[in-house]
């Protein structure tokens, strides 16, 4: 004869958001005082679109109707000049960042957060400098004036 089953906890209440020893509901893994994790990805596609939102700021006849896009790695195989991080097209007016050799031909001093994010948009000012013909400490003149 089967032994009757000692949890009196109805199967649909078993589904792991419980509240265990009178402590309270779960959360997120991160809590409710931390902010949520974010992917490199993420950021790398935010500071492309906070880069590329000031500079059409700057400029905004010359860029009116350019397209930024951020891709993986480059097609093909790389040239003598080594491995492109940006390619852009007059014809199209097209910008396409390339995520994976930005992140890993970085070379910062520092790695964190906000070096990261101004080699980023550094690579942005100088892909919007070579589609306008212009000197990229042209692009962006009061961006790191106060270095």
């Amino acid at each position: 004869m089967p032994r009757p089953s000692r949890s009196r906890i109805p199967a649909a209440d078993r589904s792991g958001r419980r509240d265990r020893h009178g402590r309270g509901m779960r959360s997120a893994i991160t809590g409710p005082h931390l902010p949520l994790l974010h992917s490199r990805i993420g950021f790398f596609d935010s500071c492309v679109a906070s880069a590329a939102d000031y500079v059409r700021e700057l400029w905004p006849d010359e860029l009116r109707d350019v397209s930024f896009e951020v891709a993986g790695v480059p097609g093909g195989e790389p040239t003598a000049a080594g491995v492109d991080r940006w390619r852009v097209s007059r014809q199209r007016r097209i910008v396409v960042l390339y995520r994976v050799p930005i992140e890993r031909m970085a070379h910062l001093h520092k790695d964190d957060d906000w070096h990261r994010r101004s080699f980023i948009e550094s690579c942005v000012f100088r892909a919007v400098a070579e589609l306008l013909g212009k000197d990229p400490w042209d692009i962006a003149p009061e961006r790191y004036r106060h270095f």
